[in-house]
């Protein structure tokens, strides 16, 4: 690195620590690394994507790092850009997505030798501590430069505390005039820390204690963001002949949704399986029910497995715990599943495991007929649509979802998603599901992407941006734009709090209805895309197939689902 600049040394070091992508939006302080990428180029730096939004950045690389696993970089715009980032940031955060994320900064505001700093940086872009004290509660790990010398040092440093566990988001401001100054140093050796794995004689006790109970329950959100992780998860499940349910908000396929041992959503089923329960067994979960003292068999003993099985992001858990295993995922239940081998003897929980089959065969045909009755309706329904997707989306499809009030009626339908096929992308704020489902498609080109959006979803993202980034870099998504004139969830909070109030009396439900409704069709018209409006059941099937076959073409495509509205 000696003698380059310190744009070129920023670009090198990111590629030698294993960023090969940096998702970016436009601004004006990061002119000596777009001198630096005209110069350099894959692979010997990282490829640029520039995405117009920093939240539309954000989610790309959101959704590139859960697709692949891969470490990447995010390039925005000083103090107001990162602010604008913080909502995505903070998601990546507690959802354990790492990134490298950067803001451009000035210290020098045209003082001394690089006069060629504009006005704004002193009049516009900044405030006391730089962006570094405006993310830092929104990170693991914030720093401002203060030296050129160690710039080569702080980016290795971010992208090892990126990924080491529990991994997450980091930030790092650079001076612009850093960046424009020729390094003096060579970047030290450096790696990527091992990940630690839970400890043998832990696992024993917890192969030791799921192997002694006789109802055991396995409840997980986030065991799906490893495929081999699902894997070794299925394999546990079998031996102890115990139900997995994915708990209120999953965020991947945790289990194969056609196991017979997958118990459903703990939202439609809590009572039935944990009540029964002489064990839970969290995997992975951060919330498995709701309020954390509303363990439905207050004798059940609770095991706890995971990277970070405290979560100390949380100001609040308070669930139960008898037994806490921390440990990387993939290593730690492979060896549980090594261990319950030997204590546990083959085929004795067979009886189990066809007990379970039976409800979950009762519990998918109930889901179908109620799916298909749907279809009778005057208008659409959200399980007629789960229930159509179901039937007609490629075997690889991916299902990227932020819809809230009609996520649970289509996810529930999707069994024959596999893991690795569907992320969940509502983390505490709307308006990343466009970007995250564009981050998807970039890592798993060869991949189908569906993206369903409720429409006060699709008002939060920076649609625009998100559209346009589709058509500038080849990223077709079909989006199915659930449209019911308004925020179901925020009508739905009046009436279960004032269930004989003034709202509910004079149907006066202040700010929930989206009206009227533009032409959203015409939004992916504008970027090149197909659009088209179905309103009643018998036209969406066809719909969807005009849908995939427009993606299939490389084209953005919009189906815009007209259910009954919030507010008739």
């Amino acid at each position: 690195m000696k003698g380059l600049s310190g744009a070129e040394t920023l670009l090198r070091v990111l590629r030698a620590m294993g960023v090969e992508r940096i998702f970016a939006s436009p601004g004006s302080d990061w002119a000596p690394l777009w001198e630096a990428l005209a110069k350099l180029h894959w692979p010997d730096v990282p490829e640029y994507l520039s995405t117009r939004h920093e939240e539309t950045a954000v989610g790309m690389a959101t959704g590139y790092a859960k697709a692949s696993g891969k470490l990447p970089a995010v390039v925005l715009h000083t103090t107001v850009g990162a602010l604008h980032a913080t909502m995505g940031v903070r998601a990546a955060l507690h959802e354990r997505i790492p990134m490298v994320v950067l803001a451009g900064e000035s210290i020098g505001f045209a003082e001394g030798t690089h006069s060629v700093m504009g006005r704004q940086w002193l009049r516009l872009l900044t405030d006391v501590g730089g962006p570094a004290r405006l993310m830092e509660h929104c990170v693991k790990w914030s720093f401002g430069l203060n030296m050129s010398a160690i710039l080569p040092h702080t980016v290795q440093r971010a992208c090892q505390l990126a990924m080491a566990a529990p991994k997450g988001p980091v930030f790092v401001s650079v001076p612009t005039e850093f960046l424009m100054e020729a390094m003096s140093a060579d970047a030290p050796p450096a790696v990527l820390a091992v990940p630690p794995s839970a400890q043998p004689a832990a696992i024993e006790d917890l192969a030791r204690m799921l192997s002694e109970a006789r109802n055991p329950v396995i409840v997980t959100e986030e065991v799906g963001r490893s495929t081999s992780a699902v894997q070794s998860l299925v394999a546990v499940a079998e031996l102890l002949g115990a139900p997995v349910l994915d708990a209120w908000q999953p965020y991947y396929v945790n289990f194969p949704r056609e196991h017979p041992l997958y118990g459903g959503v703990v939202a439609e089923d809590m009572g039935e399986a944990l009540r029964e329960a002489d064990l839970v067994f969290l995997v992975e979960a951060v919330a498995p029910w709701h309020p954390p003292s509303a363990l439905p068999a207050p004798r059940a003993r609770v095991a706890v497995l995971g990277e970070e099985p405290l979560h100390s992001n949380l100001p609040f858990w308070g669930f139960r715990t008898d037994l806490i295993v921390a440990g990387e995922l993939d290593a730690s239940l492979a060896a549980l599943v090594e261990q319950l081998k030997k204590v546990v003897p083959s085929s004795s929980r067979k009886a189990s495991i066809e007990r379970w089959r039976g409800r979950h065969e009762k519990r998918r045909n109930e889901l179908r007929a109620q799916a298909r009755a749907a279809g009778e309706k005057n208008t659409i329904d959200n399980r007629w649509v789960g229930h159509q997707l179901n039937e007609l989306m490629p075997p690889d499809a991916i299902f990227v979802d932020e819809t809230i009030t009609h996520r649970l009626d289509v996810v529930r339908l999707l069994d024959r998603l596999q893991p690795g096929s569907f992320f969940e992308t509502s983390y505490g704020g709307l308006g990343m599901g466009l970007g995250m489902a564009l981050g998807i498609k970039h890592a798993l080109p060869e991949r189908t992407v569906i993206m369903a959006i409720g429409d006060g979803a699709f008002h939060y993202n920076p649609v625009p941006a998100s559209f346009g980034a589709s058509q500038e870099h080849r990223l077709p998504l079909l989006v199915l734009l659930f449209d019911n004139a308004g925020y179901l969830s925020q009508k739905g909070d009046v009436v279960r709090e004032y269930p004989n109030g003034n709202a509910v009396r004079t149907k006066k439900f202040a700010g929930t209805s989206i009206e009227p409704k533009p032409d959203y069709v015409a939004l992916a018209r504008a970027f090149g895309g197909h659009g088209e409006k179905v309103e009643k059941p018998g036209e969406l099937r066809p719909a969807l197939l005009r849908g995939f076959q427009s993606v299939a073409k490389g084209q953005l495509a919009l189906v815009h689902l007209v259910l009954e509205p919030v507010n008739p």
